[in-house]
């Protein structure tokens, strides 16, 4: 008896729930590097060791993948994301992971306010409604002006903000480059530039450290080649709430090796943010759906 060969839709949840491990993996490395390296030079061998793992993979596509005409975008791109990875792994190795994990998901919320400003997209009042509501949940976490609120949520927040400006950039880079290429650029701008900031803390990895340092690249490239390939084959509204099993393997990750509890705040805040994106992936999707069946009804009306 053969094995029925699987959908689709199944090759795309596994694929995100791949992506959303090697996420994970990512986030417990960097924590562990935090232990002994600057945040500056965690994110320069992330980029370092990440490239290295990446350009084996895209040699089908050689040199084809290097023409572009958007390099000043890339450059300026990449720039805002070293900037938003610096403030990520900051948060990942001073926060609770739970905490740091749970604020990163709010960066839809950003990306549709970013939407809204910069692509000029129309937001509609559902939508809206969402993005108030996961606003909720990161207050909820947060707590402002209680005693757990410290500057160190401010960062893991603007590492979401900028990270929300950094997809609308590639939602721009892509009508134009293709997803080979837009990876490519990233990485060969991100490594010069994450080495600036790491060579005024410069100290070179001891012993086990290098694998948290190596660990991080190839993990944070591996969960993004796999989550790229799922959105490829899946609809976003299907495959958000599997990206979001991240939190709880971080959590037990913070339990087990840095004796790290989940506070009942931010379990509720992540809950409400989680809804929040459910949501808006959901109405991204039946847009889409929607635009797609419409278009060859649209192209077909006389004098457009």
């Amino acid at each position: 008896m053969t094995a029925r060969p699987l959908t689709t839709h199944a090759r795309a949840a596994l694929l995100m729930l791949g992506s959303t491990f090697f996420f994970a993996l990512m986030a417990i490395v960097i924590r562990l590097a935090s232990a002994t390296l600057p945040t500056y030079e965690i994110a320069f061998f992330r980029n370092f060791f990440g490239l290295l793992a990446l350009l084996p993979l895209l040699r089908h596509s050689w040199p084809g993948v290097l023409k572009t005409q958007q390099l000043p975008r890339y450059l300026l791109r990449s720039a805002i994301g070293v900037v938003s990875m610096l403030c990520g792994f900051w948060a990942i190795g001073h926060l609770p992971l739970a905490q740091a994990i749970s604020l990163s998901y709010s960066t839809p919320l950003f990306v549709t306010i970013a939407a809204a400003i910069f692509l000029h997209e129309q937001v509609r009042l559902r939508r809206w409604s969402a993005v108030i509501i996961g606003f909720i949940g990161v207050l909820i976490i947060v707590q402002p002006g209680s005693a757990s609120f410290t500057l160190g949520t401010l960062v893991a927040l603007s590492a979401a903000v900028l990270s929300g400006i950094v997809a609308i950039q590639i939602k721009q880079l892509s009508r134009v480059d293709s997803a080979d290429t837009i990876v490519l650029y990233t990485y060969l701008f991100w490594v010069p530039i994450s080495l600036v900031p790491a060579l005024f803390v410069w100290q070179w990895p001891q012993g086990i450290a290098w694998l948290w340092a190596i660990g991080a690249g190839v993990l944070g490239t591996g969960g993004q080649l796999l989550w790229t390939r799922a959105l490829k084959l899946g609809d976003v509204s299907a495959l958000t709430p599997i990206s979001f099993m991240q939190l709880p393997i971080v959590a037990t990750a913070g339990w087990l090796l840095f004796d790290e509890g989940i506070s009942h705040w931010t379990a509720i805040g992540a809950a409400v943010i989680f809804a929040a994106n459910a949501y808006i992936a959901h109405r991204e999707a039946q847009l889409a759906r929607r635009a797609a069946t419409s278009a060859p009804v649209e192209a077909a009306k006389p004098g457009e």
